[in-house]
């Protein structure tokens, strides 16, 4: 009898319950003392790619702004990485006017 190793269950399967959709902004992370800035490579409600180099860990937490007009303050935890390319994360909007803002932009953005 054979096993399906762990890793090999889930390939080919997608997790997410929403698609991203493209986008191409700049990011800046509040990192202790510092701001660090990546590129938003493509959002959905609840998650973005951020191109970051070098990349943050997975777990990792932070503050953030999407530099839209207005500016999108967003808390995000690193939930994949990407060697030689960033970071998938999840997010919460910590203002409630920033819910709005984020389904307007969706709105505006071609589906995959």
């Amino acid at each position: 009898m054979t096993s399906i190793p762990p890793t090999d269950i889930y390939a080919g399967i997608e997790r997410r319950e929403f698609h991203r959709r493209k986008l191409q902004e700049v990011l800046e992370i509040e990192w202790g003392s510092s701001t660090l800035t990546g590129i938003v490579r493509d959002i959905s409600p609840q998650g973005l790619f951020v191109e970051l180099m070098p990349p943050l860990w997975l777990g990792a937490t932070f503050s953030a702004r999407l530099m839209l007009n207005p500016i999108l303050p967003l808390n995000c935890t690193v939930r994949r990485v990407e060697p030689g390319k960033g970071n998938a994360v999840t997010f919460d909007l910590p203002e409630e006017s920033g819910m709005e803002q984020l389904k307007m932009l969706l709105a505006t953005l071609p589906k995959p």
